[in-house]
């Protein structure tokens, strides 16, 4: 049986807080998946894809019970246990990989065949607890105990993708993106130039300095304003010097400050979002 997942916001300027009536708790990179033992166990993802045959090893000595729906997040650890997104994809996209997999249990939805949602946070993390025994598929998310804002700080200094605040008496609101959960991200930040822009769907090609020549960092599409768009056409018009198929290549003046999620092992930049358009005297 397939729920559809309670959705995260972004909190306010992607800053934490610390606040009495929230908890907080990492946020993994991975892909985020709801694990169902009603009838038989079945895996989905958030987009009601049903992935079972791809994760064999979640299915042997599986310590879910019947009745038990969860909501989690499936991941692969690097070398220093931190999760690690591509490598996941790869997983997701091959099963010849040999990455080794684990579901991370943040919650839960039904409870010995009972719905829950209707419990609050704190409620239905006693249940989880009770749940099922971890083992090495299956692991459980803890609550983070003092100042959200200290923990932020020791995720971003430890290259983890940031962490989740959850209101304590929240419900678990099926299918809609709710306040009472909200992300913060440890992005990382960089200055780089526009290389081109796409032909069709809409982005700008982006690079950065390395030494006499620029490294392609890939494409940005997140964080580009109508506004930005309009100021920026005619001066990318204007400082057209090739193009492709796909795409047009300009002199690379412009620059940028973006920030994002770190690099693929291509090199390319995961998710850039714009931050800020510059030029070489400053502010556009």
């Amino acid at each position: 049986m397939f729920i559809k997942p309670m959705l995260l916001q972004y909190a306010k300027d992607n800053l934490p807080f610390d606040h009495p009536d929230y908890i907080a708790e990492l946020k993994l990179d991975g892909i985020r998946m709801i694990v169902s033992n009603i009838e038989e166990l079945k895996l989905y993802t958030r987009h009601h894809n049903e992935v079972t045959a791809i994760y064999p090893d979640l299915l042997q000595a599986c310590p879910v019970p019947k009745g038990t729906v969860l909501d989690g997040e499936l991941i692969v650890t690097d070398d220093q246990g931190r999760p690690d997104f591509e490598a996941c994809m790869t997983r997701f996209k091959s099963r010849k990989s040999t990455y080794s997999v684990q579901f991370c249990a943040f919650d839960i939805i039904y409870h010995r065949g009972i719905d829950v949602t209707a419990m609050t946070l704190t409620q239905r993390k006693q249940l989880l607890e009770e749940a099922f025994q971890e083992t090495e598929y299956y692991k459980k998310v803890r609550v983070i105990n003092g100042s959200a804002v200290t923990f932020f700080d020791l995720v971003k200094a430890n290259g983890i993708e940031g962490i989740v605040l959850k209101k304590k008496s929240s419900r678990y609101e099926k299918g809609s993106r709710s306040w009472s959960m909200q992300k913060v991200i440890a992005y990382d930040q960089d200055e780089v130039v526009i290389t081109g822009y796409s032909k069709k769907d809409f982005g700008w090609l982006i690079g950065k300095g390395d030494g006499e020549q620029i490294r392609p960092l890939g494409i940005m599409e997140l964080g580009i304003s109508g506004n930005h768009r309009k100021a920026m056409y005619p001066i990318l018009k204007n400082s057209q010097v090739g193009e492709s198929r796909d795409h047009v290549y300009v002199d690379p003046r412009i620059h940028c400050r973006v920030k994002h999620r770190g690099y693929y092992k291509s090199g390319l930049m995961r998710l850039p979002v714009l931050d800020e358009v510059l030029c070489l005297n400053g502010k556009m």
